[in-house]
């Protein structure tokens, strides 16, 4: 088989890191996205994602649809409430009126009649709002659960573009403090304003019907509160928007810094740490104060106007009682629903609270709702063709790729490559020379930017997910576990594999041994990224996860380099067994992991430059054989 390539070297812009940013954590090829973006000068810019016109009420509406039923009914009850609390003021001018002249003449029954309607009102009080905050609390629950969920299955969808440039610390910041900042709006913040809201238009509607006079005066006051409110509005905009993406970069420090903890404790980073984390941290509590005092502001603001205008009011009222032109009764009443009236204000001031942490929180989680996965489900999948009964393996075709992250420039020139079905194909070459890149393209980890990458002659694209993972198993350096069992780690390919399918894999990779060893066996917990158990252990129980998959390709990416000497041995081993048949793609420095491999592809640059069996590689004498030499010399 032969290998032809065009197009230029990858040495452009994209061959260089930006400072301060640490390259990919595996072998990717020059121009590879960094990984921490929350290391860079601009983390706070680095925090916001474009989001859509209009993304935002568009989020809060779907998440509310399924709900409208108990929102209208719970919207009715507060109603409801609402008029049976406010009619205590009016109950008070009766009983001054009315009962207080009758009871003078030793009529009871208005007494009878103030004690029933007030009984009636204070029971219809608390039963409406237990039905409003039963209804508005489970809808504002299930909002939240679906959110979070939307968040989590979203972020899984997304490629690896989008999680090497926006770090899990900003994820959890999404799932968490946004989220909180939505739920405190719904269970507290909109009963405030809808409380708020119901309450002036009743008072006022009230006020006006009880004298004109009175009702225009308490509208006059409400315009310098009006305009206090809109002022309030817009300068907590700001607050809260600087608040949210503060506390995020707090969240993006710590994840990042104890996700690190052994290079961080390796390398003495531990001051420096606590440096950036201080700004950090200085520069949230900074924000923080920021909101209170405006809030403080609003509040002063606010009680001034109120208390003028209601001083005010009684006082021309108080003149009108004693001229005769105005009942006692009226002014009380009055009196009590203008308190009553500017009460609510510092409520409605947290309200705007809550609503500007929850319009800031809803617009980064609709930012990164909006974005779209990079390699998407294919609208209408096809089917690989049935596998040949004498060999799992399937034909590898690269046709006309090229690829480039969007980071850097070219990182592979155009090329076509094919591997045949059944074949080991080791790849070789230094460290960024586009190995990883490679591999990356055939697990469709990315899309190529140009050409088609194709399996048994299906473009990957047109696979499904599933489909595609059923076929193409990648087993990395990093070695990942999941807190469980080794079992469960074992079977996460095939998890309806019965334990003697378990074992069968592990016994065919060495590992058997080992983990019949740990306290409980297969049951044994592996606990957090499975820190239970040793580099090499995690890559055994890692292969033996690729093997029980059984795929008809299987990517090895630099997955023997935990191993000692002796691991090492027993994989390879185990390999010739495994890989018979399927169609492997090994990346490996290690050169001893190469010599059984039917081809060996020498990349420089992004470029396969050597290709061929091993044997006929050494006897070329190139750059290969100069491996293999020094390769030799260093287990000498």
């Amino acid at each position: 088989m032969t290998t032809t390539q065009t197009g230029r070297p990858a040495d452009g812009p994209g061959s260089r890191l930006p400072r301060r940013r640490r390259p990919a954590p595996d072998d990717t090829a020059p121009g590879a996205p960094p990984d921490a973006p929350g290391d860079a000068p601009d983390a706070v810019a680095a925090d916001l994602l474009p989001t859509p016109k209009g993304a935002s009420r568009a989020l809060l509406g779907s998440l509310l649809a399924p709900h409208r039923g108990r929102v209208a009914v719970a919207t009715l009850a507060l109603l409801l409430q609402q008029a049976a609390a406010q009619a205590s003021p009016l109950l008070v001018a009766y009983g001054l009126d009315r009962v207080v002249p009758a009871l003078r003449a030793g009529d009871r029954g208005p007494l009878l009649v103030l004690a029933v309607v007030a009984g009636l009102s204070a029971v219809a009080s608390g039963g409406l709002q237990w039905v409003f905050v039963r209804l508005s609390t489970r809808a504002g629950q299930d909002v939240l659960l679906d959110l979070r969920g939307r968040i989590f299955r979203h972020a899984q969808a997304l490629g690896l573009d989008f999680h090497e440039r926006y770090t899990s610390g900003r994820l959890i910041s999404r799932s968490t403090t946004d989220v909180e900042a939505l739920r405190e709006l719904l269970e507290e913040g909109l009963q405030e304003l809808v409380t708020v809201a119901l309450s002036t238009v009743y008072i006022t509607v009230v006020l006006l019907w009880l004298d004109v006079g009175l009702g225009a005066a308490a509208l006059l006051s409400a315009v310098p509160l009006t305009l206090l409110v809109s002022s309030f509005r817009r300068r907590s905009e700001r607050a809260y928007r600087a608040k949210s993406t503060a506390i995020a970069a707090v969240i993006v420090r710590i994840a990042e810094t104890l996700g690190g903890i052994r290079p961080v404790q390796a390398f003495r980073r531990e001051r420096a740490n606590d440096a950036a984390f201080a700004g950090l941290n200085s520069r949230h509590r900074q924000v923080n104060g920021d909101a209170i005092l405006e809030m403080a502001r609003f509040v002063v603001g606010s009680r001034a106007v109120a208390n003028t205008a209601v001083a005010a009011i009684v006082l021309w009222g108080a003149y009108r009682v004693a001229d005769g032109s105005l009942a006692l009764g009226v002014l009380a009443a009055a009196t009590l629903y203008l308190r009553r009236l500017y009460d609510p204000i510092d409520r409605l001031g947290m309200f705007l609270n809550a609503y500007e942490s929850a319009a800031a929180s809803l617009e980064k989680i609709a930012g990164l709702l909006a974005q779209r996965p990079t390699v998407a489900e294919p609208a209408a999948p096809r089917a690989l063709p049935p596998a040949a009964p004498d060999r799992p393996g399937r034909e590898v075709a690269f046709r006309g790729v090229r690829f480039g992250y969007r980071t850097g420039g070219e990182v592979l020139p155009r090329f076509d490559l094919t591997l045949a079905a059944g074949t080991t194909v080791a790849v070789v070459g230094a460290t960024g020379a586009g190995k990883s890149t490679l591999a990356r393209l055939l697990a469709r980890f990315h899309d190529p930017t140009e050409g088609r990458v194709v399996l048994d002659g299906v473009d990957l694209r047109e696979l499904s997910g599933a489909e595609l993972r059923r076929a193409v198993v990648m087993v990395t350096q990093e070695a990942f576990l999941f807190s469980g069992t080794v079992a469960d780690n074992i079977a996460l390919g095939r998890p309806d594999a019965d334990r003697a399918e378990v074992e069968r894999a592990a016994r065919a990779i060495g590992a058997h041994d080992f983990i019949t060893a740990l306290p409980d066996g297969y049951d044994t917990d592996v606990r957090k990224r499975g820190g239970r158990l040793s580099a090499g252990q995690r890559q055994l129980v890692s292969f033996a996860r690729a093997l029980l998959a059984d795929p008809a390709v299987l990517i090895l990416d630099e997955a023997t380099s935990s191993l000692d000497i002796p691991g090492e041995r027993a994989v390879q081993r185990a390999m010739g067994a495994v890989l018979r048949g399927r169609t492997a793609l090994v990346i490996a420095h290690r050169l001893s992991t190469v010599e059984t491999a039917d081809r060996v592809l020498v990349m420089s640059n992004g470029r396969i430059i050597e290709d061929g069996t091993p044997s006929a590689l050494i006897a070329d004498d190139g750059r290969y054989a100069a491996l293999h030499r020094a390769w030799r010399e260093s287990v000498a």
